[in-house]
């Protein structure tokens, strides 16, 4: 392994541990998700800006094979659900945004992105590892959380959005 695959494992390893021993506040369903205001390729990234729609929070980092696996998913579910009232946020919790942006060039998304190197909403969230989920109801309450991703999670995950935006009406 050359030195810069070495420095960026142990760079995101680091990044990892140190969301682990942040003092998390864990969620609970049905209480307020937390705001989050970050910057983003289209302008700042707000979930108060998506009141009223349910919001799919899924934090992920360049270094997540797991989270290059998710995003052909949540594409289609933006996709699909996006007229709906569903909104996809993608919190990149890289410390370095050029790692998210060339992350994004090769694995594109279509749904809004926030970049949060100081890893402040992950932390307000409870995340533990990579990539973590938080489905906010329309009236900006937690539904539930999710961590990881693979292919068997994709039906499970499809079945709690559109439950959350059935309940929407």
């Amino acid at each position: 392994m050359n030195n810069f695959k070495r420095t960026t494992r142990a760079v995101a390893a680091s990044l990892l541990l140190a969301l682990l021993a942040a003092p998390a506040s864990a969620l609970e369903a049905g209480k307020p998700a937390p705001a989050f205001n970050l910057a983003g390729p289209d302008g700042a990234v707000k979930l108060e800006k998506y009141a009223g729609k349910v919001v799919y929070v899924d934090f992920w980092a360049s270094w997540c094979g797991p989270c290059r696996q998710s995003f052909p998913w949540m594409n289609e579910m933006q996709a699909k659900y996006g007229p709906q009232g569903l909104q996809i946020v993608g919190v990149n919790v890289d410390a370095k945004v050029e790692d998210a942006r060339t992350f994004l060039a090769g694995t594109p998304a279509r749904f809004a992105i926030g970049f949060d190197p100081a890893g402040a909403t992950p932390r307000s969230y409870g995340v533990k590892g990579m990539p973590s989920s938080v489905l906010v109801g329309a009236d900006g309450k937690v539904i539930f959380e999710h961590s990881g991703f693979k292919a068997a999670d994709r039906e499970e995950l499809e079945a709690k959005i559109k439950a959350a935006l059935g309940a929407k009406k």
